[in-house]
C-alpha cells in the first residue's frame, strides 16, 4: 500500500460576472473565475499530487509545468489520466481518494456525486471509491474573503496483484 497526500489553491479574478468554475472535472458556476495556467481545477490538481506523491515521483509542476505552453489551458482532466496512468505502470489500483474543497463559495453539495463519478471515470475506478467533501474557513483568511478556492487530497493505491 501506498498513501498519497496533495493540496492546491488558486486566486480568483477580481472581474464579477456569470462565469464557471472547474472543479473534480465539472464546470460550476460562480460569479468568478479562477485565475490559472490551466483550466484550474484545483481539485484535481490535489488529486494528482496525491497520486504522484504516494508514487514518490514529486509533484504536479514537476510533471506539467506552468511555464510550458502545452498546458496552457488544459483540461485537468488529462493530467489526472496521465497522472492514472503512472499508478498503474507502476503496478498499483486507487484504493480510495479523499478530496476535501475549500471555499466560501460556490456550493458544492449538489455537484459532489457529479464530481466523483468524473473523476472514478478518469481513473476507471468505482464512484465509491471517490469522496468529494467541502468546507469553509467560516470567512477566516484569503479562503473566508473569497479571495480564492483550495482542495486537499489523500488517495491510499493498493498492489494491482500478480
Amino acid at each position: 500500500m501506498r498513501i498519497g497526500q496533495g493540496f492546491d489553491a488558486h486566486r480568483f479574478s477580481a472581474e464579477t460576472g456569470e462565469y464557471e468554475i472547474m472543479l473534480g472535472g465539472c464546470a460550476i458556476p460562480h460569479d468568478r473565475t479562477v485565475i490559472a495556467h490551466s483550466d484550474g481545477d484545483v481539485a484535481i490538481h490535489a488529486l494528482v499530487d496525491a497520486l504522484l506523491g504516494a508514487l514518490a515521483l514529486g509533484d504536479i509542476g514537476g510533471h506539467f509545468p506552468d511555464k510550458d505552453p502545452a498546458f496552457q489551458g488544459i483540461d485537468s482532466r488529462e493530467l489526472l489520466r496521465s497522472a492514472y496512468q503512472k499508478v498503474t505502470a507502476a503496478g498499483y489500483v486507487l484504493g480510495n481518494a479523499d478530496i476535501t474543497i475549500i471555499a466560501e463559495k460556490p456550493r458544492i453539495g449538489n455537484h459532489a456525486d457529479d464530481m466523483r463519478r468524473a473523476l472514478a471515470r478518469d481513473m476507471n475506478v468505482e464512484m465509491s471509491q471517490v469522496s468529494i467533501k467541502a468546507t469553509t474557513t467560516e470567512k477566516m483568511g484569503y479562503l473566508g474573503r473569497e479571495e480564492g478556492i483550495a482542495a486537499q487530497a489523500t488517495v491510499l493505491l493498493v498492489s494491482a496483484g500478480p
